[in-house]
């Protein structure tokens, strides 16, 4: 696996780090994949919003793999060089919200995904992958 480096704008060329940001949350993806989140869904928010490049939501069927998801996914990243910048919500609450900057990853159970529907609040942005 090749080292992914957080990037920030003031170190990289807009194409550099478009694809490291892109590579970044396709690591997240990835390793989300790997340890069996369900309905992964990445969203290119570029256009839409300052704060963040790339949204992932996906969902965890219990309360100890949303837990195991958030940890893998934060050693996944930080292996790769990527810092954990925020961290809200708890497994117990049924939604992890993860901050790495230019990716920001969301952690549902199966019932807070559907009530907070953010496939909705960011139906403009593009889809870059769906894994059902």
């Amino acid at each position: 696996m090749h080292r992914v480096q957080s990037p920030t704008r003031r170190q990289k060329t807009p194409r550099q780090q478009t694809s490291a940001v892109l590579a970044m949350a396709r690591l997240a993806v990835d390793v989300a994949s790997e340890k069996q989140a369900s309905d992964i869904l990445m969203l290119d928010v570029r256009k839409l919003t300052p704060f963040t490049d790339y949204i992932i939501i996906l969902t965890a069927d219990n309360l100890r793999q949303i837990n195991a998801l958030a940890e893998d996914i934060r050693i996944g990243l930080k292996t790769e060089g990527v810092e954990l910048h925020h961290r809200e919500g708890t497994p117990e609450s049924g939604w992890v919200l993860m901050d790495f900057a230019d990716v920001v990853v969301h952690i549902f159970a199966p019932n807070q995904r559907t009530f907070y529907s953010l496939e909705r609040v960011w139906e403009d942005a593009r889809q870059v992958v769906r894994i059902q």
